[in-house]
């Protein structure tokens, strides 16, 4: 039986109940908790997404990615608070239920935890929206950025993280090349810096698998919901992911050094051309500050339409 290679160096000799394949790395339970956080310590600094002076507002939705990462990152000693954006999808109670799991979440970390209710806000929610476009869900993405990137600054929040893990980024980077969309080529890099009206944004589960970020939330005992959006259902993503997943089973850390291999070699040669690949200029919209392609922006546009009390 495989002994855990952390205790091995320690000279004890317990069983190691967890294999990472992509590391070749055997463990024991306790090992893979610290190993993980380990790991996210190190994908933070490696690409230097952020300091412990610097304040953090983490986007969570309920799910494992967002509440592991929120998790293990107070572990850490980061300044990490929450924010959620309420959607008013009550499929299956869906909202709801995420809503509980953040406010579980918060609670149990005793963190500070800012909820914008869409209804609230803009005077409709996801449902309604599905029912005049069929771009609701990009709407939706739009939305929920729209609100980060604005309390943020608002809240004095030098850093937007999202829970986009190793699986999202090579799924998507995967898409892209095969729709050579070269504008998201060009900036696809786990940090964003703060420019044109932007928080800085980091993603620092890029280089976890999901499947081990799912043990991480068991392990943990995270009050997290295992159910996706049921609105979702449309999305091409899932197809790429299925393709990832293949590749994956064929040649364990395939995903890993696609996508850092991405970084390395051929992000540089996009990123050179990266004004060139924008489809359009920015501007700061004349209602609400933020910035967007067009004046007004989408987001104060459809509160318009809806008749939402705005911010």
């Amino acid at each position: 039986m495989a002994r855990c290679r952390l205790c091995r160096s320690e000279r004890e000799r317990t069983p190691a109940e967890i294999y990472l394949p992509a590391h070749r790395l055997p463990l024991c339970r306790k090992h893979f908790l610290s190993w993980f956080e380990r790991y996210l310590e190190r994908t933070i600094r490696t690409f230097r997404m952020f300091t412990r002076r610097e304040r953090i507002l983490v986007a969570v939705s309920g799910g494992k990615d967002s509440l592991t990462l929120w998790q293990a990152l107070v572990n850490l000693g980061y300044e990490a608070d929450g924010l959620f954006v309420y959607l008013g999808i009550e499929e299956n109670s869906f909202s709801l239920l995420s809503r509980r799991a953040v406010e579980a979440m918060a609670e149990r970390l005793g963190r500070p935890l800012h909820v914008v209710d869409m209804k609230s806000e803009l005077g409709f929610t996801i449902p309604d929206l599905r029912r005049k476009t069929r771009k609701y869900c990009s709407m939706c993405g739009t939305v929920k950025r729209h609100y980060l990137n604005s309390l943020a600054k608002r809240l004095g929040y030098s850093v937007i993280v999202t829970g986009h893990n190793l699986d999202d980024e090579a799924s998507s980077l995967l898409g892209n090349l095969l729709n050579w969309n070269l504008k998201y080529l060009s900036r696809k890099y786990p940090v964003l810096p703060a420019e044109r009206g932007f928080v800085r944004k980091a993603k620092p589960l890029c280089r976890h698998y999901e499947r081990d970020i799912r043990l991480y939330a068991e392990l943990r005992r995270l009050p997290y919901l295992a159910e996706s959006c049921p609105l979702s259902e449309e999305a091409i993503r899932p197809f790429y992911a299925e393709l990832m997943d293949r590749l994956e089973e064929r040649a364990p850390g395939t995903k890993l050094r696609f996508y850092l291999d991405y970084l390395r070699k051929a992000l540089p040669l996009f990123a050179e051309h990266k004004e060139e690949f924008m489809e359009r200029d920015l501007v700061v919209c004349e209602r609400c500050g933020e910035p967007a392609v067009g004046s007004p922006c989408l987001v104060c546009r459809l509160r318009e339409e809806f008749g939402g009390a705005g911010t």
